[in-house]
């Protein structure tokens, strides 16, 4: 039976672990391919310090699944009068463990937690294989945003 939880800081070797083990398999990376210590430390630092909740799926002990939202405080606007938004991450089930709903039953409880905490706005980045499940949880394609991404010298 798979059960759910809120990740605190006790979980953190848990958390490190998924994620790591879910940035390999998103980009293409050998299971032996070692991460930067800037990657590990900061988000480290992101999950026992960030402005997030993270739900763990669990079989027993063992992790099966991972995802987060991350919540961010804007300048209100008419559309988003709390100018509190969320930004959902590292959505992720075990390969063994897919197609069971973990992912659906882990989007259902991040979107309740934001809802609780006012966030009037969620987006997300999706792979093309989760596209159907966040289409299934009520999110839709959007064009409206420009990006830059600034390098750091």
């Amino acid at each position: 039976m798979i059960t759910y939880m809120n990740a605190s800081r006790r979980d953190m070797e848990n958390l490190m672990s998924t994620r790591l083990e879910m940035l390999r398999e998103v980009n293409n990376l050998s299971e032996d391919y070692t991460f930067p210590d800037n990657l590990i430390d900061s988000s480290r630092l992101y999950f026992e310090d960030g402005n997030q909740t993270t739900i763990l799926a669990m079989d027993g002990r063992k992790v099966v699944g991972c995802a987060s939202v991350s919540y961010i405080e804007v300048m209100p606007t008419f559309a988003h009068p709390t100018g509190k938004r969320g930004h959902i991450m590292n959505v992720y089930t075990k390969k063994d463990y897919r197609g069971q709903g973990i992912a659906r039953h882990m989007m259902e409880l991040l979107i309740n937690e934001a809802k609780l905490r006012g966030v009037t706005e969620l987006i997300l980045d999706t792979t093309e294989s989760g596209r159907a499940l966040y289409h299934a949880c009520g999110f839709t394609e959007s064009k409206e945003c420009m990006v830059l991404t600034i390098e750091r010298e």
